[in-house]
């Protein structure tokens, strides 16, 4: 896999994962890279690529130690169903909420020591690679993640102001989270995942959002502004709303999202159907190489 550094990461169509094992393909994308993008790609990550599942576990520190339960989530950053088309910043995400595991003792708390030395407080989220030989890192995150604390405030039951006051002034704290699974799916319109400001301004500038019945739990407006009653998308990134659903299985809380949103009006949106669909598979391999056993 290609990825550059800098700000050329955010150019998510210049992230290439190869596809022929010599490698082959990744060379001619370096030389047009080289080419066509030598200006903006200073540096980049040369990853190898690793066979399994892509799972990430992510907990909030309070400055001593995790708050568990952990999150273990799946992210789909492809925009359309089946991991194909180009990368975007994400297009939905599946999690649910699990204590001490192996994958918990292997990732995160490895870093409970460093991160107490340092003073972090806050949402620590590890991206891997997993399968039966071990697991493979691929990248940190040490903040807030985005669908991800959408999906979060649909499966955690404490109250949030009391969560982050206990976090802040590192106190213990008893997070109490729902059983089962959510999902959490990106309602977006044109010209996500680019950031076109001509295509948002003729397609998508200051459309309404519409409901065909009142609109009640799981919706989490982004770029949306409240204009005389009604919600308007602003902006210029066309990503509009997370929608989320909660369930005792995945097709419960999949149900639940999906029902919410197909209770959407906006001219031209469009969103994955498949969030959490891996998860029939996915979770069977966790569970076959013990990586969710306590």
């Amino acid at each position: 896999m290609i990825k550059p550094n800098g700000k050329a990461q955010n150019e998510k169509v210049l992230s290439f994962v190869g596809q022929e094992e010599d490698g082959l393909d990744l060379i001619n994308m370096l030389e047009r890279y080289k080419s066509g993008w030598g200006g903006k790609i200073r540096t980049f990550q040369l990853q190898k690529f690793v066979a399994g599942v892509e799972v990430a576990i992510g907990a909030f520190f309070n400055g001593q130690e995790f708050i568990l339960p952990a999150c273990i989530n799946f992210e789909h950053k492809r925009m359309f169903n089946d991991e194909i088309g180009p990368t975007t910043g994400e297009m939905g995400t599946a999690m649910f909420w699990a204590g001490q595991s192996r994958l918990y003792n292997e990732t995160l708390k490895k870093f409970e020591k460093r991160l107490g030395e340092i003073g972090f407080i806050g949402y620590f989220d590890i991206n891997c690679i997993v399968n039966a030989r071990g697991i493979y890192p691929l990248e940190i995150t040490p903040r807030f993640g985005y669908p991800t604390i959408n999906i979060q405030m649909e499966g955690v039951q404490s109250r949030w102001s009391d969560f982050l006051y206990a976090l802040a002034n590192r106190q213990p704290f008893c997070l109490k989270t729902e059983k089962g699974f959510q999902v959490g799916v990106v309602v977006a319109v044109p010209p996500y995942p680019y950031d076109d400001h001509g295509v948002f301004e003729k397609l998508s500038d200051d459309a309404v959002v519409m409901f065909r019945k009142p609109p009640t739990n799981g919706l989490h407006h982004c770029d949306v502004r409240l204009v005389d009653g009604d919600w308007r998308l602003a902006g210029s990134s066309g990503y509009a709303l997370v929608v989320t659903g909660s369930g005792p299985t995945m097709p419960d809380a999949q149900r639940e999202a999906y029902n919410r949103v197909k209770n959407i009006i906006i001219p031209n949106m469009f969103y994955r159907t498949d969030i959490g669909n891996r998860w029939s598979k996915d979770g069977d391999l966790l569970h076959t190489w013990g990586l969710l056993a306590a």
